[in-house]
């Protein structure tokens, strides 16, 4: 009798080619995919070596890194030399037949959000990209993680890839997640209870009941943020509602190959009894809308709570702030919205509902940055754009934009800013910037008070 097993060991078990010396495993990678500020570099690298791409119907690439978000954009940026990583990528990518989503592709938006966007990405697949936020994808039942510039060369020539199998983690979120609090409230809430390496060296299966109560795109910026946790991948077991996302998407298997797909993945389960390396339990009810205060997402409290003793100086001093402060209230400079944590149609639509017949304060810098230019398109239609520029939000282009200081576009040395992303270290979006993370909803209600705030007040 076969004993229980993990969602993530049948995964593994269906992808293990062979047992390597050095405790390392040779696996199968079912879909890769480069984006324009480190695609360039492993193409050429393949090319110099004279070696092609193994299959290039399994290989993708985007440009959505550095790419402009100002509206009217192309291929110049404001990084310096930021053009060439561009026309580099473009090049490499079309002399290697891989599928690329150029600048002004109507498909074109953040790696991670296009990938389930179209179907890509699917339940046991394993994927991979050279980004540490690959780990989002894992929503769809997938094992995706992050690499380096010479596995995805080296993954591109053969299909393979060398790696170290992770340990098991469970994460259960049990009861309901109350008006106001999102998946992102959920993960930063894990984080500061467990610390930013609590999922080191870790596959985590997201369970329990507030888990499978939601939607795709909250899956996506739960396992996104596991990243933050230190984990080397993040899993949610496809269920109904996964599969009712992926009906229909451009690299969904088609006819009958659907019907053989499906009862593949309603097997993506892990067994009753199956034994993980590392179980945390975590009360989804008692989460309130978080908001970091440090430069970790371990620094982070409640937003009725204030900056605990136990704060190290460091990020006090760099942040701004000191012990015993209260977050709610502190006057901030800017609020961003986007990255490929939360820039989803259902995020523009929560923080947009917020923003319906009010302005931001005075002097803030507001910006919405779409996850994809589908998304973008998709919030047009429902004029949701109307509403944040009605608010005083500038509407961008999709791209990864000010998660990162990489596409040359910053906000002003020392600004206090409110954002949606996934990191806050220092100089994150910029030299001497001071990030606060959060949700959509406190970012939206935080810009219209001009200070940090709970956006359960802002609900009409």
């Amino acid at each position: 009798m076969t004993p229980p097993r993990t969602l993530f060991a049948k995964i593994w078990e269906r992808h293990r080619i062979t047992d390597l010396p050095g405790g390392m495993t040779l696996m199968a990678i079912d879909r890769i995919f480069l984006h324009e500020r480190t695609g360039a570099v492993a193409l050429r690298g393949l090319q110099a070596a004279g070696r092609g791409v193994a299959d290039p119907a399994r290989a993708f690439c985007v440009m959505d890194h550095i790419v402009d978000t100002r509206p009217g954009r192309g291929d110049q940026t404001l990084m310096p030399g930021g053009q060439a990583f561009i026309t580099d990528t473009r090049a490499a990518a079309q002399s290697t037949g891989i599928t690329l989503f150029d600048v002004t592709d109507p498909d074109q938006g953040i790696v991670h959000v296009i990938s389930p966007e179209l179907g890509i990405v699917l339940p046991g697949a394993t994927l991979i990209a050279p980004d540490s936020h690959t780990c989002t994808q894992g929503a769809l039942g997938a094992f995706a993680w992050g690499i380096g510039s010479s596995e995805a060369e080296h993954a591109l020539a053969t299909g393979t890839l060398r790696v170290s199998q992770p340990r098991t983690m469970r994460v259960s979120f049990s009861g309901r997640l109350g008006a106001g609090v999102t998946p992102k409230d959920m993960a930063i809430a894990l984080i500061a209870r467990h610390g930013a390496a609590g999922g080191t060296g870790c596959a985590v299966e997201f369970a329990g009941d507030a888990v499978a109560s939601l939607d795709m795109e909250g899956r996506m910026t739960l396992c996104n943020m596991a990243a933050e946790f230190g984990a080397m991948s993040a899993l949610i077991a496809p269920d109904v509602t996964t599969i009712e996302y992926l009906k229909g998407r451009r690299y969904a298997p088609p006819g009958l190959l659907w019907g053989r797909a499906v009862k593949h993945w309603r097997s993506l389960v892990s067994d009753p009894g199956a034994t993980f390396e590392i179980e945390i339990a975590m009360d989804a009810g008692a989460i309130e809308p978080m908001v970091s205060w440090g430069t970790s997402p371990e620094h982070s409290v409640g937003i009725g709570e204030s900056i605990p003793a136990s704060a190290g100086e460091r990020a006090l001093t760099y942040m701004g702030v000191h012990k015993g402060r209260a977050l709610r209230g502190l006057p901030i400079n800017a609020a961003f919205i986007g990255s490929c944590t939360n820039s989803r149609l259902s995020d523009l639509r929560r923080a947009a509902a917020l923003l319906v017949g009010r302005r931001i304060a005075p002097g803030i810098t507001a910006l919405c940055v779409p996850g994809s230019t589908a998304v973008k398109r998709a919030a047009e239609a429902e004029g949701l754009d109307k509403v944040f520029t009605a608010a005083g939000f500038e509407w961008r282009e999709s791209g990864c934009s000010m998660c990162f200081f990489a596409g040359g576009e910053r906000f002003p040395a020392g600004a206090r800013v409110i954002s949606s992303t996934n990191r806050n270290f220092e100089g994150r979006q910029g030299p001497g910037i001071r990030t606060h993370i959060a949700s959509p909803e406190t970012v939206a209600a935080s810009a219209i008070a001009g200070a940090i705030a709970d956006p359960r007040e802002f609900v009409r």
